[in-house]
């Protein structure tokens, strides 16, 4: 079978029972599968560890009207236990023992689920930026001569699997009936990969996994007649080097 969803993988990282007896079987045998819910947990650990009382905030008061809701508290209890914890006004009575007892259960109970929402998003939050791809390389296009309004930028993102992309915008060329075609050049300009042909002012486009970009660092955007024609039609409209600092 392939391998298994990304988002499940972070649900199974977080101890969620989400996996089939047929899907256990694939992360006993699939080292790939199980490094990333290893890689996962432990991002997942040091969420939690690191969440501490100094470093939780307050809720917005909405957090604990829903809280409150969900958990069909009466009327007469408020819907924020930080009001709950104040002083008592001198000249009120005080409540009796049991009315005192339930409603420190149902803070008791709030204030865990809070704590829970809190410690879950800020997990759910590492989970997520470790699986966003990292930008690796960036790069000014510059027009050349015969498009002198043109702008372009380039970035290339590598994902944990090691697959890239490189993304290109560009705006301002001068109007044309040809399509604009993306290449990666060679620093020693002998040789060009297509990338593929940029149809709006953004694309994306997968680079090959044998590309060297140390070599092939040139980022170029050109127009190309339909002529049949492969190859680069020296019409260049924008170039850049990539830059990995």
């Amino acid at each position: 079978m392939s391998h298994l969803d990304p988002e499940q993988l972070a649900l199974l990282a977080l101890g969620e029972p989400v996996a089939s007896d047929r899907e256990r079987t694939h992360l006993d045998q699939c080292p790939a599968c199980a490094a990333e819910i290893a890689d996962l947990a432990h991002a997942a650990g040091v969420a939690r560890s690191t969440v501490s009382d100094a470093e939780l905030e307050a809720p917005p008061a909405d957090v604990w009207s829903r809280i409150h809701d969900e958990l069909g508290l009466p009327e007469s209890l408020s819907a924020d236990p930080l009001r709950a914890a104040a002083p008592p006004v001198a000249d009120a009575p005080p409540a009796p023992p049991n009315r005192r007892r339930t409603a420190a259960r149902w803070w008791v109970l709030a204030a865990a689920s809070a704590l829970l929402l809190a410690v879950g998003a800020g997990t759910w939050t590492a989970i997520s930026a470790a699986l966003r791809p990292v930008t690796v390389a960036t790069a000014t296009l510059d027009p050349f001569p015969d498009h002198p309004d043109a702008v372009g930028s380039a970035e290339v993102d590598e994902d944990r699997t090691g697959a890239r992309t490189l993304t290109v915008s560009l705006d301002g060329e001068d109007g044309s009936d040809d399509y604009r075609e993306v290449w990666l050049i060679r620093n020693d300009g002998k040789a060009l990969i297509s990338l593929g042909v940029l149809d709006a002012e953004r694309g994306v486009f997968a680079i090959p996994e044998n590309v060297d970009l140390g070599e092939y660092d040139l980022v170029d955007i050109s127009f190309e007649p339909v002529d049949g024609d492969p190859t680069h039609s020296g019409n260049s409209i924008v170039r850049g080097t990539l830059d990995f600092t």
